[in-house]
């Protein structure tokens, strides 16, 4: 069986004493890939650093919404050259929308938009950030769709309602979930879990945040997406060796990756 963890930031602080430990047990729970995702250009360093130690890690490159201060006209043209100027990269992201706390959504907005522009021009998909702007998301993307055409992607930790994940699936996106979706008061998401098609289905870890169950409160790592897996298999009743090799096969083919032999 294997499985692939399709969001991870394991060039955070929390993973730099024990990385080797962790790599063993996402091996040993079947994780043959992980994508590797971007909250500013500046991390890329150090993601880099990790690929180069790490085969199965493909990454993504870009600007998070909450960072949305950050960006420049300059960054754009890194966003480019980076993703040009190496292989692995294989998105552009995470970007998006975050209206939870911000008060910035028109600057959000426009550097959302110019990271979907870098999308089209490459043909890479975007993976999305959204919390509280599920409206917005689908106004803007349908307003960038008829003037730019479509952009593929996935919407990243989802956590929208079933109403809401019609609206991206709608779009062409593929829905990934998180580690939430193993909570007991997520209804509204495993609802959502269920009625993904199976060809737009992806799994993630999105660690170190969000934790499943029964790790819950602890470090998350690209190991628990396993649970992940367990979990959205017993929600729509199919083995967990079906629902491994469906979402396998869909991270491969939104992000162009190959599996080890």
């Amino acid at each position: 069986m294997q499985l692939i963890d399709t969001h991870v930031h394991i060039n955070f602080d929390v993973f730099q004493s024990d990385l080797e430990a962790v790599r063993q047990r996402w091996r040993e729970a079947g994780v043959v890939q992980l994508v590797h995702s971007c909250v500013e250009p500046e991390e890329i360093d150090s993601i880099k650093a990790l690929a180069d130690q790490l085969p199965e890690l493909s990454f993504a490159v870009g600007l998070h919404p909450l960072d949305a201060q950050k960006w420049t006209p300059q960054m754009a043209s890194q966003i480019l050259s980076l993703a040009r100027s190496d292989q692995r990269v294989v998105a552009i992201g995470e970007t998006g929308l975050d209206f939870f706390k911000a008060e910035n959504q028109q600057e959000q907005k426009a550097v959302f938009e110019a990271q979907l522009a870098i999308a089209k021009e490459l043909d890479l998909p975007v993976i999305i950030h959204c919390r509280d702007a599920a409206v917005a998301m689908r106004d803007l993307l349908q307003s960038f769709w008829e003037h730019s055409g479509r952009v593929k992607g996935v919407m990243h930790c989802w956590g929208g309602t079933p109403e809401e994940t019609q609206w991206f699936l709608d779009l062409g996106f593929y829905i990934s979930f998180s580690g939430i979706v193993t909570f007991k008061n997520a209804t509204s998401i495993q609802n959502s879990a269920l009625m993904v098609p199976s060809d737009r289905l992806l799994i993630e870890t999105d660690c170190p945040f969000l934790a499943p169950i029964p790790k819950r409160g602890k470090r998350n790592e690209p190991a628990y997406v396993r649970y992940v897996a367990e979990s959205i298999a017993r929600l729509r009743n199919v083995s967990l060796e079906t629902l491994a090799q469906e979402t396998t096969q869909n991270a491969c083919k939104l992000f162009s990756l190959t599996l080890p032999i």
